[in-house]
């Protein structure tokens, strides 16, 4: 199991973001997603629960954060290729896409 971010993107500033740069962190599973978003300081409904990627939006500052604490470094290619894996598993399955 493991915890993952992605790298750092461009992004426009809003009322609830106010920051130009993102990333996404994910994980494996829900539970050790929401477990890590806790070690990062992150809240529960900061979730974005994407039907196949479950993710929490970081900052620069809480991507290096997360980095220290062990997430690993995925590009954009990679991040896309877990999720379609989530999504044929998920579909095989029978199963809902997310369970928050």
């Amino acid at each position: 199991m493991s915890v993952y971010v992605d790298a750092l993107r461009p992004c426009v500033p809003n009322p609830r973001w106010n920051w130009d740069r993102m990333c996404h962190l994910t994980a494996d599973t829900l539970d050790e997603l929401h477990t890590f978003a806790i070690r990062l300081g992150l809240k529960r409904d900061w979730l974005h629960p994407h039907p196949f990627m479950p993710h929490y939006d970081l900052t620069a500052n809480k991507r290096a954060k997360a980095v220290r604490l062990g997430a690993v470094e995925i590009d954009r290619r990679e991040a896309g290729r877990r999720v379609h894996a989530a999504r044929q598993a998920r579909r095989a399955q029978g199963a809902a896409p997310c369970a928050t």
